[in-house]
């Protein structure tokens, strides 16, 4: 009996990515446009809150900052400001993933640091790294995430994130399979 090879998510390039699900990266604005329409301004609260992240994170990241500190300073309060913690919105760690291909007779396998979901409609793929990890490093195993939603007729959205920087990531497969990136974000720029 000959077993599947299976390869972590987590090894493979852009490259391997965007050849094996014929991704096209979009380097256009208006890509993201629908989704940053209608942004309510911070309530003083919320930057508060988010002021307090910040300097957290800073005080934090004098030392490496592993993944898991990472999730627990940066992404959770980030997580429960745009109240994914709350109805109608479900949250799963550490989620299981796998998506067998059929071509290379192999299964491609990982698990998603957070997934924001409503349903069967995926909100929200969230991968983390390290302090010190660059995080493009994520988009590929995240990309592997977000082709394995079960409604890619929708738009589905990640996000990458290290701490210090934060990129975010729409997939739509409306068409064809495209993707684009929004600008890097930055905890330690000035201001909020």
């Amino acid at each position: 009996m000959n077993k599947t090879p299976v390869i972590p998510a987590s090894n493979l390039t852009l490259y391997d990515v965007e050849t094996r699900f014929n991704l096209e990266f979009l380097q256009e604005d208006r890509f993201f446009l629908t989704w940053l329409d209608k942004i309510p301004e911070l309530t003083p609260e919320e930057k508060r809150r988010l002021d307090r992240v910040k300097q957290q994170y800073l005080y934090l990241a004098k030392r490496e900052m592993l993944q898991e500190v990472v999730q627990i300073v940066v992404v959770s309060p980030l997580l429960d400001l745009a109240g994914f913690f709350n109805s109608p919105f479900s949250i799963a760690a550490e989620r299981e993933v796998q998506i067998d291909d059929e071509v290379n007779g192999d299964s491609i396998r990982g698990k998603i640091d957070f997934l924001v979901f409503l349903g069967e409609f995926w909100i929200a793929v969230i991968e983390t790294k390290r302090s010190k990890a660059d995080v493009m490093v994520a988009l590929p195993q995240t990309l592997v995430y977000m082709v394995a939603s079960p409604n890619l007729e929708k738009p589905v959205f990640g996000l990458i994130i290290n701490g210090r920087e934060a990129v975010f990531i729409k997939l739509s497969c409306e068409n064809k399979a495209e993707y684009s990136l929004s600008k890097s974000f930055s905890i330690s720029n000035p201001g909020n």
